[in-house]
């Protein structure tokens, strides 16, 4: 396919978008899980600080952060255990 008209239509496609709008419900949605991932993520960062005096730590990944800012207090208390006691 020729760059220019590829470029065209998704040219095209983003004014549709802007006339259209986007649908609200699942740019929400994305954003409410993205600030929970970032809430998890330094809740883990908090846990480690303070878990450096005892040299404990959990590795900051996605999956740790999805865990801790889906379930909150409990997924932390969760990979701490899962840390301490199968690790």
């Amino acid at each position: 396919m020729d760059p220019i008209v590829l470029i065209s239509i998704l040219a095209g496609l983003v004014v549709i978008l802007l006339v259209v709008g986007a649908p609200m419900k699942p740019v929400r949605f994305l954003g409410n899980v993205a600030v929970k991932f970032v809430i998890g993520a330094l809740m883990l960062f908090f846990v480690n600080t303070f878990g450096s005096f005892i040299d404990f730590h959990i590795p900051i990944n996605g999956v740790t952060a999805a865990i801790s800012g889906l379930l909150g207090v409990p997924g932390i208390v969760l990979l701490i255990l899962v840390k301490q006691f199968i690790i």
